[in-house]
């Protein structure tokens, strides 16, 4: 079960606020195709030769655009680091279009990781 369904069944929240949050979440949560491709370093034809290649390898995104020299080491430092210091949780989303305390998240998050835990330990 999904953190924002627990909360749904627990009526704390309602699904344009899972929406919402959701949104918020894809517009800063970047892959580092598009952050790459937001600083100019790669192009979509870029992007999707690395996606093909990661398909049939199964490798990371940033390790084939290091091996095929699309990208360099320090560029994919500072992207990952960038990637890092945006993403943005969905607890955190949640308190950013108002459908939740900070506090309440947390609560929240608490019982549901306990939950998850009992059912994982009852297997």
């Amino acid at each position: 079960m999904r953190f924002g369904y627990f909360l749904l069944k627990k009526n704390l929240i309602k699904e344009m606020d899972i929406l919402n949050a959701r949104s918020i979440q894809v517009q800063n949560n970047l892959k580092i195709g598009e952050y790459a491709q937001k600083r100019a370093w790669l192009n979509r034809e870029d992007v999707r030769k690395i996606l093909r290649i990661q398909e049939e390898t199964k490798e990371k995104f940033g390790e084939i655009a290091l091996r095929e020299k699309y990208l360099n080491e320090e560029q994919l430092e500072n992207i990952l680091l960038e990637q890092k210091d945006s993403y943005i949780s969905f607890g955190e989303a949640l308190v950013q279009v108002g459908a939740m305390s900070e506090e309440d998240v947390m609560e929240q998050l608490k019982e549901f990781t306990w939950l998850r835990m009992q059912r994982y330990n009852q297997k």
